[in-house]
């Protein structure tokens, strides 16, 4: 069975682009080849050239691990342990939103009659 490519949109696969050019620009930086990164992540140079293509069939959790291997700031983060200040911020505010969200059963009545 062949793989389905997800269809994405304009924006979203400028910000994979985008993503995926400052991994470049990083590893360049560092003088390491795509194998070099790939090693340190733990994928195949392949799978860094179709990260920094903006590939969008590559797992997110690939992606962000290789951006932050080089040095990526992520959330206008620059460190792990920034990452892990606003995850816990993030968690904070979760908390505060009910578990489960009820669809509406109400009806609103339709405004362009007035």
């Amino acid at each position: 069975m062949p793989r389905v490519i997800p269809w994405i949109d304009q924006a979203t696969a400028d910000a994979l682009r985008v993503l995926g050019g400052q991994i470049r620009e990083a590893r360049h930086a560092r003088k390491w080849t795509a194998e070099d990164l790939g090693e340190r992540v733990g994928v195949t140079g392949r799978t860094v050239t179709a990260i920094e293509s903006g590939k969008p069939t590559v797992a997110v959790g690939t992606v962000l691990r290789t951006a932050l291997v080089v040095g990526v700031d992520l959330f206008e983060a620059s460190s792990p342990e920034e990452i892990a200040r606003l995850r816990r911020r993030g968690e904070e505010r979760l908390a505060l939103i009910p578990r489960r969200t009820f669809a509406s059963t109400s009806t609103v009545a339709n405004d362009s009659a007035f």
